[in-house]
This record gives structure tokens, C-alpha cells and sequence, in this order.
């Protein structure tokens, strides 16, 4: 299949190389339009390029710098979470480019972490936006509107059976936080009472209806994150999201299968074009280390929980904790365990979804099972507050029995015809099958990486969700220091480029941009992430 071609877009464009003391913008005639082109020069180097943007931002007229510092300072959490020792102000978007304040252009491969599925203020889903926004924009759960009940059928047609009956929140802890709930209430009719949370998880609770207090097991894998929400906290297993002070009780922590940070795995176990440089004795159609994980899955069971489980949360592919991929064949072992022991399955679909991943629409199919519960975010809405959750009849009824679940927001006339507009360009413009061919080819582009570079560690991922772990040698696989991570993230903002980073140590380069994006775009993507390694070994040289 050729590179994807948007009838409303010009594809593809030169690259070429310059070289500048500064970041500068300049100004040139493309097509009919103006066009900002970001330069970039590097003392000692020649920087890639961008692509030009057939896209001219408006002028920036708000608040100054500093001003904004002092604001977010005195009136904003007090929490560091943005990027960079002097963080971007950012002005506009458009597709898959960012603008900040002063006019500066960035290729965003971050997507506001996974959240931008078709690009920023994607023309259709902008137009459909406007007409809603004149129309009706809010109802609650107390009226019908056409909006839910037209985005209800499009979403339903793009899950199997019996995955059909469709719970609309506002975000990703939001729908993890229901999925545990309605796993509670579906559980509560048996004996031994189990109920799931979002994540490697696992859970039971067994309760005396009428005088027992409950008790809730979870089995949790390490490295999962399934949001910040108090109900579900301690289904994370990622350290920056832990609390000191006491948090949900009974949940238990399993090994997570990373076949290139733990003990077992190596060429033959992911499913990605790229495998580990670790060796091992799998064969392609028998991973060993599959087999050795779920023997320390099996032992979690005998040891940690009650012999009646509530269920098993799994993320397809780990987000936060930096595109970590299982062994082929775990996940649906792990289910089959599950399901042995009375528990049920939920996929934590919040950053995969949608066409993500390239070869399928969602990631539990990816590993070739079939989810009680799926939860959905980020990507739903191309960044306007959406999630769903969709489960089977039998656990909706099961819902609707224990309690009269309502959300004022969910489901909202605005969020659904967002949600509609979006499902529709994914559709249109083939944007899954786009990140099947340009993830795929950047993936492989970036493993080069590994054979130039001594501190890229790993490679992996799937489609337009990819991982870059860096390691101090390949040998002790020892993360790089977060100082020099940080300058090489520092390095690719300052040549235009935006990545996120993920992992345990914040050792890993989260690299998911746009669907939309293109090859010649991908390319300036690795040439900037080379530069600035090169850089790097440079320094360390000194």
C-alpha cells in the first residue's frame, strides 16, 4: 500500500538540511499560502529541516512569559509535570504540528500523551464541533439526544461480540474507575465476590452481604498505569504515581513480562517488526519466556490471592511505563487463568485504541483475546474530555441492579459528535492503516539506532506507538541517567521535535504522533533524534 494521501493535505515534501546559530522562523511562499519553516542550527552540527506546513498560526496576543510563570506558580498545582527547563507556551496546533508563543514550529510526536488520534483541530472534527457547539451542547443523562444514540451504533460496530453495551465518562481514570465498579456489582452475585481494575490486575473480594465488611484482592502487574483517581490508585504501579499514605487495600503486585528488562525473553518474543537484542533459547513458534512468565503468574495466584479471583486488567501494550511489550501468547494464557478461577478480563484500551497500533483497531486484539470489559480514552476525542466503557449485556444488567450508576457529562451532545466525527476520519482517511506503514517503517528506521549507538538500549513497539529505552551500555542495560536523558530531550525540542518520555526511571523516548503523520516526517523525526544522540556522545566524549 502506497504512503497515505489526504485529499485536503499536499504530500510530500523535500527535506533538506541547514544549518543556523539560533531558531529561527522564516517565512516562504508555499503553494498560496505562507508557510512556517523552523530552523534550526546546533554548534559543530547540521540539523534536519522540517517539512514545511502548508499553515500560517495566528499572531500570539495573550499573556507574556513571565506572567504565565507567576500565575501558574501562585494559582496552579504545585506538581512538576511539564517538560523542559523552560516550558513550552504553547499558542496552536494544526495536524500534526504545534506552535508556541512565539511562533515557533514543532513536530508534535507526543500527541498530548496519546490523546491527538487525527491531529490538531482536524478541519472535520473542528467543522463538526462548531455546528454542534450552535446547536445543543449539554442534556444530561435525564433527556435523549440524537448525538449519543448515532455515536453508540458507530462505536458498537467496531467491537465484537458480545462487546455492545457502551457506558459514555470524561476520561481515562473516570472509565477505569466504572470498570471496577460494574467488575463489583456483576461479581456480587455469587459467593465469592470478584470484581476487576484497570491494569494487570487482579481482584477479589469475597463479602457477607448483609455483615461483612469487603475485602478486595487485586493482582496488579509492576509498571502498570490505569490513572491518578483515589479509587484507583493502587492499581498503579508506576513509582512517580504512588502514594506514602494508605491507599486501596488488598492489591497485589505480579512481575511484569518485559522481555528486555526482565529475566526472560529475547529475539523471538514480541509482536513488533523489532525484537530485543537480548538472545534466547525461544524459537519462533515457542517463546520460553512466555512460559516462564506465566509459571510466576501461576505462583501469584497459589501465593498472593484467594482461590476465587475477581479478574485480570491488561493494558495491550504499558503506556507510562515506556511501550512495554509482553511475549506473544501471554496474555491470552493469562486470561485463560483467569477466567479458571471465576474472574473476569478488562482492556485498559486508553492509549492503544483506535487504529493506534496499525494492525488492528484495538490492542487486545493484537494478542488474540476477547476482553469482558474494555475501557477507551485519550484517542476517542482527539483531545476534547471523552471515555467509554463497554462491556457485555449480562455485567451491564448486573450494573444496573446494584446501583443507579449517572454521569452528568458523559455522553454529552458535544463530546459525542466529537467522538462520531472522529471514528469517521479514521475511517476516511485510512489513518489505521497509515500508522501500519509509517509506524512500521519509522520503527525500523529508529532500530537502526541500536547499531549506532551504544546508550540505545531497546527499540520496540507496534505501529505509532514505539519506545526508545536508553541504557548507560547494552551490556548492564543500566538506565541512562535521568540528567542525560533530559538533555536529549531537551535537544530534540530545540531542532522542533516533541517527544514524550516514559518508564520506571524516565529511561525511555515515547514516540506516538498523529495518525496523520507521513514518511517525510517520520524521516526528519529520526534524522532529529540521530543529531541529537550524536550530540550526546559528543558531550560524554569530553
Amino acid at each position: 500500500m502506497g504512503e497515505m494521501t489526504l485529499v485536503w493535505r499536499h504530500l510530500p515534501r523535500p527535506l533538506c538540511l541547514v544549518t543556523s546559530t539560533l531558531r529561527i522562523l522564516e517565512m516562504r511562499p508555499f503553494l498560496s499560502c505562507a508557510s512556517w519553516t523552523s530552523v534550526t542550527k546546533l554548534s559543530l552540527h547540521t540539523g534536519p529541516r522540517m517539512p514545511p506546513c502548508d499553515f500560517t498560526p495566528e499572531k500570539y496576543q495573550s499573556l507574556g512569559y513571565d506572567r504565565v510563570l507567576e500565575i501558574h506558580k501562585e494559582h496552579l498545582s504545585p506538581v512538576e509535570t511539564a517538560f523542559f527547563r523552560k516550558p513550552l507556551l504553547l499558542h496552536q496546533g494544526h495536524m500534526e504540528w504545534l506552535f508556541d508563543a512565539e511562533g515557533n514550529r514543532y513536530l508534535d510526536f507526543f500527541s498530548g500523551i496519546l490523546t491527538i488520534s487525527v491531529g490538531h483541530c482536524h478541519p472535520k472534527v473542528n467543522a463538526v464541533a462548531e455546528k454542534q457547539l450552535g446547536r445543543l451542547w449539554h442534556t444530561s443523562p435525564t433527556f435523549f439526544h440524537a448525538p449519543i444514540h448515532e455515536y453508540a451504533e458507530k462505536l458498537a460496530a467496531l467491537l465484537p461480540e458480545p462487546l455492545k453495551v457502551i457506558f459514555l465518562v470524561n476520561d481515562g481514570s473516570e472509565a477505569n474507575d466504572l470498570a471496577m465498579l460494574m467488575a463489583r456489582a456483576h461479581s456480587n452475585n455469587i459467593d465469592i465476590i470478584s470484581f476487576s481494575l484497570p491494569g494487570f490486575s487482579l481482584l477479589s473480594y469475597s463479602v457477607d452481604q448483609e455483615l461483612d465488611p469487603i475485602l478486595l484482592l487485586f493482582l496488579l502487574c509492576r509498571g502498570a498505569y490505569h490513572g491518578c483517581s483515589p479509587y484507583i490508585l493502587d492499581l498503579t504501579n508506576v513509582g512517580n504515581y504512588k502514594m506514602q499514605l494508605p491507599g486501596g487495600i488488598g492489591c497485589q503486585s505480579t512481575m511484569c513480562p518485559d522481555v528486555f528488562r526482565g529475566p526472560w525473553g529475547g529475539s523471538h518474543c514480541r509482536d513488533s517488526p523489532v525484537q530485543t537484542i537480548r538472545k534466547c533459547s525461544c524459537v519462533p513458534d515457542c517463546c520460553q519466556a512466555k512460559d516462564q512468565y506465566i509459571e510466576q503468574f501461576k505462583d501469584t495466584l497459589s501465593t498472593s490471592v484467594t482461590k476465587s479471583i475477581a479478574g485480570f486488567f491488561a493494558e495491550p501494550i504499558q503506556g507510562v511505563n515506556g511501550v512495554v511489550q509482553y511475549p506473544k501468547g501471554f496474555l491470552k494464557e493469562a486470561f485463560e487463568l483467569v477466567r479458571a478461577r471465576g474472574g473476569v478480563c478488562i482492556a485498559d484500551e486508553v492509549q492503544t485504541g483506535f487504529g493506534r497500533l496499525g494492525s488492528h483497531f484495538w490492542g487486545f486484539q493484537t494478542h488474540d483475546v476477547l476482553p469482558d470489559i474494555v475501557t477507551m480514552a485519550k484517542g476517542i476525542g482527539n483531545g476534547f474530555p471523552m471515555a467509554a466503557v463497554v462491556t457485555t449485556p449480562e455485567i451491564a444488567k448486573s450494573l444496573a441492579k446494584r446501583l443507579h450508576h449517572f454521569n452528568t457529562f458523559g455522553g454529552n451532545p458535544l463530546a459525542c459528535a466529537i467522538g462520531s466525527a472522529v471514528l469517521e476520519v479514521i475511517k476516511e482517511e485510512n489513518l489505521q492503516e497509515n500508522s501500519q506503514e509509517v509506524g512500521t517503517y519509522m520503527l525500523l528506521k529508529f532500530a537502526k539506532l541500536q547499531d549506532e549507538f551504544e546508550i540505545v538500549g531497546d527499540v520496540r513497539g507496534k505501529g505509532l506507538m514505539i519506545g526508545i529505552e536508553m541504557v548507560q551500555d547494552k551490556t548492564s542495560r543500566q538506565p541512562l541517567p535521568l540528567e542525560e536523558v533530559n538533555q536529549i530531550h531537551e535537544d530534540c525540542k530545540n531542532m522542533g521535535l516533541l517527544v514524550g518520555k516514559g518508564g520506571i526511571f524516565a529511561q525511555t523516548f515515547r514516540i506516538a504522533p498523529p495518525m496523520c503523520i507521513t514518511k517525510l516526517e517520520a524521516d526528519f523525526a529520526v534524522e532529529v533524534f540521530r543529531s541529537a544522540l550524536t550530540q550526546h556522545m559528543e558531550r560524554r566524549a569530553k
